[in-house]
């Protein structure tokens, strides 16, 4: 794994491309650039091991999440909501090949010389337009070019097209006041209308529910769709009034994701992977990858943990001391001493940063995605601290030699 430098003449033409032909209308944070002025390079053996290892990954989160469904019982020490705790009974009608299912794996090197997972992005994962045209356009700027690319936009397109009916409505769901969030949709959205899809941009309360099937009730596009990509996030739909939100944990219309994504997307999954486990559900590969994870109450007085939001998003609210910036750290401090229950422990791994071209150092974070479980491409952040937030810069990530080499 290293890093290809854009060369320093041509980056400013590449940063305005991205914005204007790439749909990445987010390029800073504050004050920071978050696109990054490399190349991410994968070998072709760590491509072929994080392919395996996502995959592997990826079996065993859908079959535990398949196994919750049918017994919720078991799912309290996860600590859903009470709201969606009254929604997942609704699930029972869940068949996983009528729906599509994408995931999110984030993967990071460790000084140790292997792959540690921080979480799945398991309900709403994005970068979709940096994984699939950052590559494509970087490929035209690097001075090396014996490379290629896994452009995820093409297997996710792949995927609705097996299952959402030829020239059918797809209501494309999110946050409808964010770019960063329209970002995501406009880019799927001008890939599916170009297959022939009839493509409805709206919020998560744009959709009513009458005998299981979604109904749009935005104006000028009422009427019956034939599938659901929701961008917004399950914690933030279940506040939305009034409660037509309940109609999508029960929906028979093709959708992406559906709400049983809500079992791993809580950090708190590793919690319950002991019962799991003891009903036959295989966790051996999430076993070897993601670090010790406990209650808070379980790592006082342990060296070498660090906390997590169970619903934490952009690497906000983690506690990695020499990651945090002004009074961050005494805050997060605080609300575990006020809501243990909000959080996770998590034994720290140390990231492996890769060298830039004048000997900076950049951690990195590789997500991983899945499509109905085959592995579908990558989205990667650098940083120069050892926590992948908002600070981060989002870098195309490229595997050495082209498709005849595999």
């Amino acid at each position: 794994m290293k890093l290809v430098p854009i060369p320093r003449e041509k980056f400013e033409e590449y940063r305005i491309n991205l914005m204007f032909d790439c749909y990445k209308w987010d390029p800073q944070f504050l004050d920071n650039n978050t696109i990054a002025k490399y190349a991410l390079v994968l070998t072709q053996e760590e491509h072929k091991e994080l392919e395996m290892l996502t995959e592997s990954i990826d079996v065993e989160t859908r079959n535990a999440e398949e196994f919750l469904n049918s017994n919720l019982h078991l799912a309290k020490p996860l600590g859903l909501s009470r709201k969606v705790r009254n929604e997942i009974t609704k699930m029972k009608n869940y068949e996983p090949e009528a729906h599509i299912r994408l995931m999110r794996y984030d993967f990071h090197p460790t000084i140790e010389g292997k792959w540690a997972v921080s979480e799945v992005n398991s309900d709403v994962p994005g970068g979709f337009a940096e994984a699939s045209l950052m590559p494509e356009l970087v490929l035209g700027v690097v001075e090396e070019n014996d490379f290629r690319f896994i452009c995820f936009g093409d297997i996710l397109t792949e995927a609705i097209l097996k299952k959402v009916k030829r020239n059918g409505r797809i209501m494309l769901v999110h946050c409808t006041s964010y770019s960063d969030d329209r970002q995501v949709m406009q880019f799927l959205g001008d890939r599916l209308t170009k297959e022939g899809f009839e493509i409805i941009y709206g919020a998560a309360d744009h959709l009513n529910f009458r005998d299981n099937k979604a109904i749009s009730i935005l104006d000028g596009n009422e009427g019956e769709v034939d599938a659901i990509i929701r961008f917004t996030p399950l914690e933030w739909l279940v506040d939305i009034k009034p409660k037509r939100w309940q109609g999508y944990f029960d929906t028979t219309t093709v959708s992406c994701n559906h709400p049983v994504a809500i079992f791993a997307q809580t950090k708190r999954f590793p919690l319950i992977w002991n019962t799991l486990e003891n009903n036959g559900i295989n966790m051996s590969t999430w076993r070897e990858l993601l670090p010790e994870t406990v209650e808070v109450k379980q790592a006082k007085g342990r060296e070498g943990f660090i906390y997590k939001p169970a619903y934490g998003r952009v690497g906000e609210r983690i506690s990695i001391k020499e990651a945090c910036r002004g009074d961050e750290y005494k805050k997060i401090l605080s609300d575990v001493r006020l809501h243990p229950k909000k959080y996770l422990a998590q034994r720290k791994f140390n990231s492996k940063p890769l060298k830039g071209e004048n000997d900076e150092e950049f951690h990195v974070c590789i997500g991983s995605y899945t499509v109905d479980g085959r592995h579908a491409g990558y989205y990667a952040r650098i940083s120069d601290l050892p926590r992948i937030d908002s600070h981060a810069a989002d870098i195309p990530v490229l595997i050495e030699g082209n498709d005849e080499d595999e």
